[in-house]
């Protein structure tokens, strides 16, 4: 047998992470002795709240350590049901509900259900790395709509109509989003969801930042809207990034009766149950005052400030003003390098670590996460400035 016959063919058209030849090297430097500042965390670098890890511990110990519920533990659900009621105003049923290995199992999940061989997804450019891979697993084709810096990445609803074809099944929408950080407004996800409702098109509404927002805006569910639109749409949340759990590999979602059930019955055959001491410690995170997401809402907000405050006096770069999530995406397109380039000469001349925006679609932009403490973001400006200054 050939080497190449060995592996499936949809396996082929996944491509490997752009951005794991970076992460891979920071790391190695930073074993050999090198003082490695990184942008490059996908995570909070908070630690997971005590109460959540108490109610861990305390499941261990009781012996909740076997098989649940497929689609999760009634506890949980029912607090997942309550949590989408009073924060996104969706009356969402715990038969509507499906607990899974994290968000984006939850997106996988949902992809799998809603796509066959051939349907068109559509994703907004730049996008998070996952996106299209997820789609070519599941024999889609992902087809990209192009945003501007000028509308702060977001999608309009003449380009989405525009890209929208007798294909076109599925439309996947991340606000906050990762990695521009930009949030719909309502008005603009009214209009949105008036496209998908005519033109009969599912929305994946990848809400995983939903805590993270800045600038008192208001977090908006598009599903919130109407029935029309709450039937077509599949709403992802979880536990990694409003609480800082993304090792216990929880995420949710939200969906009509019939896409429930069918995804209940992937999980049944693919992963079952997530972690019964992961759901324990979820049902703690959802038991919890908003203090700690509030806490760290602030913080990244601060940060977020004074990264801005440093950009705005470097040259050969600039960036749109995130209204959520936490990362900065930079436009480096006047060094005239690409963005592994940057990467990678960042990394090498000045040990700063950063994401190619490459990964993302744009690769004449370079992710900034500010998941670090104040004292590793002021140093890594810093070095970016002094490097950039070089140039």
């Amino acid at each position: 047998m050939r080497i190449d016959t060995r592996i499936a063919e949809r396996l082929k058209k996944v491509n490997p992470s752009s951005t794991l030849a970076i992460t891979s090297k920071a790391k190695k430097l930073k074993s050999e002795g090198r003082d490695i500042i990184t942008f490059a965390a996908g995570e909070p670098d908070f630690d997971t709240p005590e109460p959540i890890k108490d109610e861990a511990i305390k499941a261990i110990r009781e012996g909740f350590t076997k098989y649940t519920p497929t689609t999760g533990i009634p506890e949980l659900k029912k607090l997942i049901a309550d949590k989408f009621k009073k924060d996104n105003l969706l009356d969402y049923q715990p038969n509507q509900i499906v607990v899974s290995c994290g968000a984006k199992h939850s997106i996988f999940n949902a992809l799998l259900v809603l796509i066959n061989k051939g349907d068109e997804v559509l994703i907004p450019l730049p996008y998070w790395v996952s996106y299209p891979e997820m789609v070519h697993l599941c024999d889609g084709k992902p087809r990209f709509i192009k945003t501007s810096a000028a509308n702060n990445f977001k999608v309009t609803p003449e380009e989405l109509e525009r890209h929208i074809s007798a294909k076109t099944k599925v439309f996947i929408l991340n606000s906050p989003s990762n990695p521009t950080g930009c949030v719909y407004s309502e008005e603009e996800l009214r209009k949105i969801a008036e496209i998908c409702v005519n033109k009969n098109i599912f929305v994946i509404s990848d809400e995983i930042y939903e805590k993270i927002i800045f600038d008192n805006q208001k977090h908006i569910s598009i599903a919130s809207f109407n029935k029309g639109i709450y039937n077509l749409t599949v709403t992802v949340n979880g536990m990694s990034k409003s609480y800082s759990m993304t090792g216990w590999r929880i995420g949710y979602l939200g969906a009509p009766v019939d896409i429930a059930e069918a995804i209940s019955r992937l999980q049944d055959h693919s992963t079952s149950n997530p972690a019964s001491i992961s759901q324990k410690a979820a049902v703690a995170a959802l038991n919890m005052p908003d203090e700690f997401c509030s806490k760290m809402r602030d913080e990244f907000q601060s940060r977020r400030n004074y990264i801005a405050s440093r950009l705005d006096k470097m040259k050969n770069i600039s960036y749109c003003l995130p209204g959520g999530a936490f990362y900065v995406f930079c436009d480096i397109s006047k060094t005239g390098l690409s963005s592994m380039d940057v990467a990678n000469r960042l990394l090498d001349e000045v040990s700063l670590a950063v994401i190619p925006g490459e990964g993302f679609g744009k690769d004449d932009y370079i992710r900034l996460s500010f998941a670090a403490s104040t004292k590793q973001i002021e140093e890594g400006m810093n070095r970016l400035e002094r490097w950039l200054e070089k140039l």
